[in-house]
């Protein structure tokens, strides 16, 4: 099969498949629900993803070599800050995708009960995890930019909070909630104090 068609038609799958996922989890999609969606027969699906676990897999071992750009595209920004805005702009977009939520929440209990899942996860953590720290590190270098927590510390936390945020993200409120997210990572990247009871 010509590559392009190829890379088009496992696309095609894996997005189906993250709807199915995020819609009714792991147990509850089915494989002909996800041919259903992607308008395909179970041949043509077996033929890219062997199991249903392989296939939820996917869904998230697809965003390892974008959060490699992502991340490699922030460190070669002109200054930390700008990378910083990159990262954890592109981060907090994710949480208009509807599917979001329900992934995330599949994610969770998929990571519990299958190891070779959760060191996927660690994976991309561990990328967004070092690439945060590295500019946090280099603002911190800054005369007169002062972090309020050291670079590992305040890294971890913009992750935590960005998943966090993914877990809840409610439609009516996403506008609310980027807000916030912003608030709170201008105050962990150095950048304003946050005194007791702002709010954006």
């Amino acid at each position: 099969m010509n590559p392009e068609v190829h890379a088009r038609r496992r696309a095609a799958i894996v997005e189906a498949a993250a709807a199915e996922f995020a819609t009714h989890g792991v147990d509850g999609t089915s494989t002909a629900a996800v041919c259903r969606r992607a308008g395909i027969g179970s041949g043509t699906l077996f033929h890219y993803f062997a199991t249903k676990r392989e296939l939820f897999h996917a869904v998230f071992a697809d965003d390892l070599p974008r959060t490699a750009r992502r991340c490699a595209e922030a460190l070669a920004a002109p200054d930390p800050d700008t990378g910083l805005d990159l990262l954890t702009g592109h981060l907090i977009d994710e949480l208009t995708d509807p599917l979001a939520p329900g992934l995330a929440s599949a994610a969770l209990l998929q990571a519990n009960r299958d190891p070779e899942f959760a060191r996927l996860l660690t994976a991309l953590d561990a990328q967004l995890q070092e690439a945060l720290t590295t500019l946090l590190a280099r603002l911190a270098e800054r005369p007169g930019r002062t972090l309020p927590l050291p670079a590992p510390s305040a890294a971890r936390w913009i992750r935590n909070l960005i998943d966090a945020a993914h877990l809840t993200a409610d439609a009516a409120e996403r506008d609310i909630t980027t807000a916030e997210l912003r608030l709170i990572l201008s105050w962990l990247t150095g950048r304003r104090e946050m005194p007791p009871g702002e709010s954006p």
